[in-house]
């Protein structure tokens, strides 16, 4: 790849990151339209996009994007006011940038015609949009991995001992120049008279001032524009400072004393012959009186205090990694975590000390590798949550409903491979909710309820899983309407027994729906058994809460990551197995007068409590002798316990989960393989799977019975 078009994809990423950001930020200004940090956030990211698109070739980007920021420019300004209509524009816009960025040939430039031709109506009838001069950069500083650029200036203001005379206070000017950025002030007060013979209507101070900022020369010139002809002013920019850029150098007093004006070149070299410390030995000469010394150190300490800053933040700043590498390493520390096996296995059989040793010391390093490359996959759900804000804005729009959308655990990671597959899911439960959960503004208001519904989106930690929860306060299942669709989709029997949260598992069966008209959200049938798939097909699982009248709570629990897992090896025969180690509570034996005194029934009594199980070996159909004495797995899947019976229980088991072929993919009850250390091949059990399969067999018998 040439380093052009390295230049080119570099921007798209960063352009995608801005338009997330400002999609988020244009949300939350519909909630606070006045708040000039929002305002300033959405100005950068266009500013960015626009000012990175000329410079990387994407001249049809940055030519559209800045239409778009001259507006927001005006609205910084206090031109224009932030409305619900200049949100849903500026939005379109973002939408179009965006396809501009995915394919640049799909764009249409009718459309792209018609947003602009709607933000110019927000301009003021005598401003013409299309000459406003380009917007100045930002008065904040822009987010990490902008472009900005910060100056250090020295600032020298003696004001004439008359000026407060004219109304001005200089205090309220050094306060506007310290808002400006990093700012370092010193007073020079040696010209104070005497107490009895201060004038208090005269300005006996002057001052030195420091300040890093994103701000033009131009900027700091109007703080003293009213002052000018009343001051004697000089301000010098002395470095540019990169975000990007850690180079660290530190002027000498010396050096600064003499570029100030302050001292000759040559009385510095002949005082810097006699060794002691610079800023003393040019007081005693007489060369500069102390206040001139101290000003010229605090400038010292104010840029040593800049560079610092940008030290730190150049050493935690990231880099890019594209998800192909991420991929390959995790596959190579699969791969390692297997060869790892092999030696542990290896050096145990042959009982050699030292072998022994190495390999404990490589299955430590091993774990350590493996986790932090996990950690490297793990990334905040939060970046997940922010796209569906938008998704609950327009339906609840296209459906005439007020919903408001709010989020709690934004920083729960997980691994980004679950992030992008459960994409599709949420967006189906979330139109679900708004669409057959939240009643219209109406009639929520004559059930005694807010016009405004919520739907609340949670996610947090449990073991080795990830739990989250779509809430909504609307209308609740009805499982009377359930059960009765069931019964004539004949999903179920007309005598069946069943509870409430075994009737609303049944919205998930394929081609299930209680709408009683077909809209463009919902009614088809077509979503809820794609959503239980797609969870499934992530190891997770998925339940469901409801009350009538109240709301519903859908609970989706998925793994932290797919790539390796803890698990329990067992063995039925010659065949060995793996159990991920999350689902497992506990193992107890299986005695064959257990078996005698449950009369036949697969249960068992541990501790008091009725436990049912499956034979593994009559599931797989394994031929051979049980043992005498059987183990039992028992498990919990949501609230429920189930055994898995096997003939021995060998460990835990560091596994590396591999995908099975085409030809199997469709085996119920095996979610994948994993390679021991011996070369052997185990099946990874998927129970919740087999579970469910378990309890759909006892509905059928019950049903025939």
């Amino acid at each position: 790849m040439s380093n052009k078009e390295q230049h080119r994809d570099t921007y798209r990423e960063e352009a995608y990151e801005l338009l997330a950001e400002l999609e988020g930020s244009l949300l939350e200004l519909e909630e606070s339209t006045e708040d000039p940090e929002l305002i300033g956030r959405i100005f950068r990211a266009l500013h960015t996009i626009k000012g990175s698109g000329a410079m990387f070739g994407f001249d049809d980007i940055a030519a559209f994007t800045h239409d778009v920021e001259t507006v927001f420019d005006m609205v910084r300004n206090g031109e224009i006011s932030v409305t619900k209509d200049l949100i849903n524009i500026t939005l379109s816009a973002r939408d179009h940038i965006k396809i501009m960025l995915d394919s640049p040939d799909d764009a249409d430039t009718h459309k792209a015609g018609e947003i602009i031709a709607s933000l110019k109506k927000f301009v003021p009838a005598q401003t013409d949009a299309a000459e406003v001069k380009t917007p100045s950069p930002a008065p904040s500083p822009p987010e990490r991995g902008g472009t900005g650029k910060e100056t250090t200036y020295r600032i020298r203001f003696k004001p004439s001992p008359d000026i407060m005379a004219t109304g001005t206070n200089p205090v309220l000017l050094l306060n506007e120049l310290q808002e400006m950025g990093e700012c370092t002030i010193l007073a020079h007060k040696d010209e104070i008279p005497r107490l009895d013979e201060i004038n208090p209507e005269l300005c006996y101070t002057s001052w030195d001032i420091i300040l890093t900022t994103l701000q033009e020369l131009n900027s700091l010139r109007d703080v003293f524009i009213f002052v000018e002809d009343a001051c004697e002013l000089s301000i010098e920019a002395l470095r540019e400072h990169s975000i990007d850029d850690a180079e660290t150098v530190h002027k000498r007093i010396g050096e600064i004393l003499v570029e100030r004006g302050d001292i000759h070149d040559n009385d510095l070299r002949n005082t810097l012959q006699k060794q002691r410390p610079i800023g003393r030995m040019l007081v005693e000469d007489g060369l500069i009186d102390s206040r001139k010394v101290a000003s010229a150190l605090a400038e010292q300490q104010h840029t040593k205090k800049v560079a610092q800053k940008h030290e730190k933040t150049d050493a935690a700043s990231s880099i890019r990694v594209s998800s192909d590498k991420l991929d390959t390493l995790v596959n190579l520390v699969g791969e390692l975590v297997t060869v790892q096996a092999r030696l542990s296995q290896t050096s145990a059989s042959r009982n050699d000390p030292e072998l022994l040793l190495i390999a404990e010391e490589v299955e430590r390093l091993t774990e350590e590798l493996r986790d932090n490359t996990m950690s490297v996959r793990m990334v905040p759900i939060g970046t997940m949550f922010s796209k569906f804000k938008r998704l609950v804005r327009d339906l609840s729009s296209e459906l005439e409903k007020e919903v408001n959308m709010g989020t709690e655990g934004a920083e729960t990671e997980l691994d980004k491979t679950v992030i992008e597959r459960m994409n599709d899911p949420l967006v189906h439960l979330i139109r679900n909710s708004i669409d057959h959960g939240v009643e219209s503004p109406d009639d929520r208001e004559a059930l005694g309820k807010p016009r405004e519904g919520f739907v609340h989106l949670t996610a947090r930690h449990s073991g080795a899983n990830v739990l989250i929860e779509i809430t909504d306060d609307g209308a609740g299942l009805d499982s009377e309407a359930i059960r009765n669709k069931a019964i004539e989709k004949g999903l179920i029997d007309p005598n069946a027994e069943m509870t409430d949260k075994e009737i609303f598992s049944l919205v998930l069966a394929p081609g299930f729906s209680t709408a009683t008209k077909v809209s463009s959200v919902s009614g088809r049938g077509v979503g809820m058994d794609v959503v239980k798939r797609n969870i499934e097909a992530l190891r997770g699982s998925i339940d469901i809460h409801s009350q009538k009248g109240i709301g519903t709570t859908i609970t989706l629990s998925l793994p932290l990551t797919l790539a390796i897992i803890e698990g329990l090896l067992v063995k039925i025969g010659p065949e060995v197995f793996v159990i991920p180690l999350s689902l497992v509570e506990e193992c107890v034996e299986l005695t064959g007068s257990d078996i005698q005194r449950s009369h036949g029934r697969q249960i068992a009594n541990v501790r008091g409590e009725i436990v049912p199980y499956i034979r593994l070996r009559d599931k797989f159909v394994i031929n051979g002798d049980t043992a005498e004495i059987e183990q039992i797995v028992i498990t919990r899947i949501g609230e429920n316990r189930i055994g898995f019976v096997v003939d021995h229980v060998i460990g835990e088991h560091q596994t590396v989960i591999k995908t099975l072929g085409r030809m199997y993919k469709n085996v119920e009850g095996v979610s994948g393989a994993t390679i021991l250390g011996d070369g052997a091949v185990a099946l990874i059990l998927d129970i919740p799977k087999l579970s469910q399969s378990a309890m759909n067999e006892e509905v059928r018998m019950v049903n025939t019975f």
